[in-house]
């Protein structure tokens, strides 16, 4: 990971300099129709070691980033209802699921082990080649206005998926000793975290099975919780509880060996929206969209661009075969998926294109992957790389295959 270094200016000339360059950045790439996480990370590039060298990696900057991460998580699984992940393993739409995440998984792997990286590398390289991020790919098709649409509904449900397989496999990795690296220690370490998330997924089913049966009695409940809420006098209660609640999973999953990020992504999915009343729901995205969007996510990314070193890359084979080995892969995955669902060819050719988005979630990843010394500096320079190139081109040849097709 990069080294902690005292900073030559002050904390909070820092920030503004950092939020300040993110915003303007990220409302620019915004303008051309692309992700402002390009622009955020390009502004902690330019004002980082890489080029100005204006602010440093600093003990602040990198608590202000697990917050971005954990309200990142947040804020993707409340895009995600329940019935909605039962939704994509429905049918023959498992088959596209599946195969987007299967087959870059093993082409990441496969990369690992012609380069001769240990299996912890190797895994976290899978990882987020295989990893689809659900927010981005929410954010191109709206800018497209196709997010209803027949091919927008398959690689958002193929992206639920994608995040979810994907954080459960982080779950499993994330406890591994790092200084027993051998096949028999792994299998063995494997096999206990796996354990452990067999007992948090149980915790999960309950959980599940306690909402679902609070959700019958919603006429009863939704009255309680808006007269408890207005016998609370502090501002946004609401958005408290639901912190709070998210928090419970969080801890739990920490307690169990695995990242805090798995119990936030699960324990927000589990809220039952409908015990909320449309407009309290609404508030309550609203709330969570202004902090994270409007002030950590721009922190988080930035400090991405600003942990990243150009001079780090000098492994230009790995980099272009991870760029391109991360596109074909994902493309293919969702081209032969959805043709085994049913879907005609021009449609999964679509489907291929819009899932190789991998920006916000592969980031966190990667993050927490230089941040557990799983990776060093120069393989995380190369995933952002290939996160910046894949979320670039995504939305270009998604627009051009709209514009082409007309469907």
């Amino acid at each position: 990971m990069s080294p902690v270094l005292p900073s030559t200016i002050p904390f909070t000339l820092m920030m503004l300099l950092l939020l300040l360059t993110a915003k303007v950045l990220g409302e620019i790439f915004e303008r051309f129709k692309q992700p402002a996480m390009i622009g955020e990370v390009l502004a902690g590039i330019i004002l980082g070691p890489s080029v100005l060298s204006i602010v440093e990696p600093s003990q602040e900057l990198i608590v202000i980033s697990d917050l971005g991460i954990l309200m990142l998580v947040i804020n993707a699984g409340m895009e995600i209802d329940v019935e909605e992940i039962r939704n994509t393993i429905r049918g023959k739409r498992i088959w596209i699921a599946l195969l987007t995440f299967l087959i870059p998984l093993f082409s990441g792997l496969f990369i690992g082990f012609s380069f001769g990286f240990d299996y912890t590398l190797t895994l976290f390289l899978g990882l987020c080649i295989a990893i689809t991020a659900l927010p981005i790919s929410i954010r191109i098709l709206m800018d497209l206005g196709k997010l209803k649409t027949e091919i927008g509904q398959h690689i958002i449900s193929a992206a639920i998926f994608n995040d979810i397989v994907a954080l459960l496999i982080l779950g499993v990795i994330i406890d591994f000793n790092e200084n027993s690296r051998d096949l028999k220690d792994f299998i063995f370490s494997t096999g206990k975290t796996l354990i452990q998330v067999f007992g948090f997924l149980i915790l999960l089913f309950i959980t599940y099975k306690l909402f679902k049966y609070v959700t019958r009695k919603v006429a009863i409940i939704s009255p309680k919780i808006e007269q408890f809420l207005r016998f609370l006098k502090g501002k946004e209660s609401l958005f408290a509880m639901m912190v709070i609640f998210i928090l419970v999973f969080a801890s739990l999953s920490e307690y169990l060996g695995l990242h805090f990020i798995v119990g936030a992504f699960f324990g927000t999915i589990l809220i039952p929206r409908s015990i909320f009343t449309r407009k309290d729901y609404s508030g309550l995205k609203q709330t969570t969209s202004t902090i994270t969007m409007g002030f950590l996510a721009p922190i988080f990314f930035a400090y991405m661009g600003i942990s990243f070193q150009m001079k780090a890359i000098t492994n230009f084979p790995l980099l272009f075969t991870i760029i391109l080995v991360a596109f074909v892969s994902k493309f293919t995955g969702g081209y032969l998926g959805g043709r085994l669902a049913g879907i005609e060819r021009a449609k999964a050719v679509a489907i291929g294109i819009g899932l190789n988005a991998r920006g916000i979630m592969e980031l966190v990843i990667a993050s927490i992957a230089l941040q557990q010394g799983f990776i060093d500096i120069a393989v995380f320079s190369i995933l952002v790389v290939m996160a910046l190139v894949t979320t670039l081109v995504t939305p270009v040849m998604l627009q051009a295959w709209f514009r082409w097709k007309n469907p």
